[in-house]
């Protein structure tokens, strides 16, 4: 892997005759708040409804999305409920599901990388999810 100079994304790293921009620091808190806009436009226009909190962070080869407060006031009820929690988190899961459909190739194409492995997870109870994301190279200096 050869190192070249500084390119407007940070540093450029040559592999493999591709050549590939990684984010310093301020490009990619710019992305990272980025993609918290975008995500919380996508579940309002969505689900009629934003999260309360959305954090995202981009580490390495990978992209965080955590969310919580996205349970509506019947939700929260129903969680309470013996069985509640698992059917509440079943029809999230499905909302996970649907939005990694609908905004993977959204990250791919901004972050210029290929989606490899991910992980999601919903934790009804706490009215909690996160979609963890890893792509094919480092994306950060």
């Amino acid at each position: 892997m050869n190192i070249s100079s500084p390119g407007k994304f940070g540093e450029t790293i040559v592999d493999r005759n591709e050549t590939r921009e990684r984010m310093n620091e301020q490009q990619r808190k710019k992305m990272q708040h980025e993609f918290k806009i975008y995500m919380e436009q996508y579940f309002k226009r969505t689900l009629g409804k934003s999260v309360t909190t959305t954090k995202i962070n981009i580490v390495e080869d990978m992209l965080i999305i955590r969310g919580e407060g996205f349970l509506t006031e019947p939700e929260k009820f129903i969680v309470r409920t013996p069985r509640g929690k698992d059917a509440i988190r079943a029809s999230r899961m499905h909302v996970v599901e649907q939005h990694i459909v609908d905004n993977l190739p959204y990250f791919e194409k901004r972050l210029g990388a290929k989606g490899i492995h991910q992980a999601y997870e919903v934790e009804a109870e706490n009215d909690y999810w996160m979609h963890i994301i890893v792509f094919d190279r480092v994306l950060t200096v």
